[in-house]
């Protein structure tokens, strides 16, 4: 990294940090608390904290193998830490699995139940009793694991009342008000860009089985709703009029911004970027870079950032947090990392005596 001061690229002026948020101390709306992630004996993310204010755009950056996806992946739910947790609009969503076997014993108890009842009712009639056995045995283990997918609130309350503690699932991060994008992109290739967003909006549908087989008024009402919000979604990244085109069809960079507009369906409080910009050119970056400003400025939303294209990065962040070997290394403003010789050395590596 050079030590000289950074100017964003076109699209990107420093007229952009503006939209930091007003108040003198604006809410926490995430909170990571000495996250470490282990696999096996190699330790890839280690004591890391993180505050993202409400409003606020927080980078991460590091040399290549420094942490930064691990840490990403932690906080969406795709892997559990294995120590620390991560709070976000004052519920603790991520944390450290603990005692998860006993969910797994619950689920054979009632199997085993019904097999000693049956067993028990068919004393006198064998035949009757295997039969009426298997039937509520395969019954409750079946709807026991049902339980276990859909996991409704009041399932995970038990569970927790019992001492079984699981982190959140990454469709339960995206329920609370987190959305992502990806490093490599993730589209549905074969289905159309209209199409992409719309899945994005999955949990904020509340149509049922019933309303779709019946057509019922409110299924169509609703899915007009999310029709014109997904092309408003789609006017707002700049894909205004591509609705009809299939994914694979769109750009390198258009491609990126429907991964954005999908990521936004969900209408988020934060979204996590796993390099926006990587792989596009200079003029794709300004125009990411200006978007995501103005995400912040129209939306009110939340970013944390992941970038190595520094003058994004500087352009762009209220404060930015540096990684190097699965530790935190550096934090601060863009002038007070830019200067940090832990950072400088990091990137350009420690000059020979």
């Amino acid at each position: 990294m050079s030590a000289e001061p950074a100017t964003p690229q076109a699209g990107a002026s420093a007229a952009q940090r503006i939209d930091e948020p007003t108040a003198s101390s604006p809410a926490i709306l995430l909170h990571a608390d000495n996250i470490t992630r282990r696999f096996g004996g190699l330790v890839a993310v280690r004591d890391v904290d993180l505050v993202i204010p409400d409003g606020g755009i927080i980078s991460i950056i590091g040399p290549n193998g420094a942490g930064k996806t691990t840490f990403f992946n932690v906080i969406a739910g795709i892997t559990d830490p294995t120590a620390g947790s991560v709070s976000f609009n004052d519920r603790t969503l991520i944390t450290k699995p603990q005692r998860v076997w006993l969910e797994s014993f619950l689920w054979v108890l009632p199997t085993v139940v019904a097999v000693l009842v049956g067993l028990l009712l068919g004393a006198t009639n064998s035949d009757t009793g295997i039969g009426f056995t298997g039937l509520v045995a395969i019954g409750l283990l079946v709807f026991m694991l049902v339980l276990a997918i859909a996991r409704p609130p009041w399932y995970q309350d038990a569970l927790s009342r019992i001492g079984v503690i699981r982190s959140a699932r990454p469709n339960d991060v995206v329920a609370a008000g987190i959305g992502r994008t990806f490093q490599n992109i993730r589209l549905f290739q074969n289905m159309s860009v209209l199409e992409n967003v719309l899945v994005g909006m999955h949990l904020q549908l509340r149509s049922n089985l019933l309303d779709h087989f019946a057509s019922t008024r409110r299924q169509g009402r609703e899915e007009d709703e999310a029709r014109q919000k997904a092309r408003d979604l789609l006017r707002l990244v700049g894909l205004r009029g591509r609705e009809d085109e299939l994914a694979k069809n769109l750009p390198y960079g258009d491609q990126r911004r429907l991964e954005l507009a999908r990521a936004l369906a969900n209408g988020p409080r934060l979204l996590l970027l796993d390099e926006p910009t990587a792989g596009m050119n200079p003029r794709e970056t300004a125009e990411m870079t200006t978007l995501i400003a103005r995400l912040r400025r129209e939306l009110g939303i939340s970013v944390l950032l992941i970038e190595h294209d520094m003058r994004v990065v500087m352009g762009i962040s209220d404060r930015i947090t540096v990684l190097d070997h699965g530790e935190r290394i550096a934090e601060g403003t863009p002038e007070e990392v830019r200067a940090d010789p832990r950072v400088i050395e990091a990137y350009l590596g420690k000059p020979a005596a």
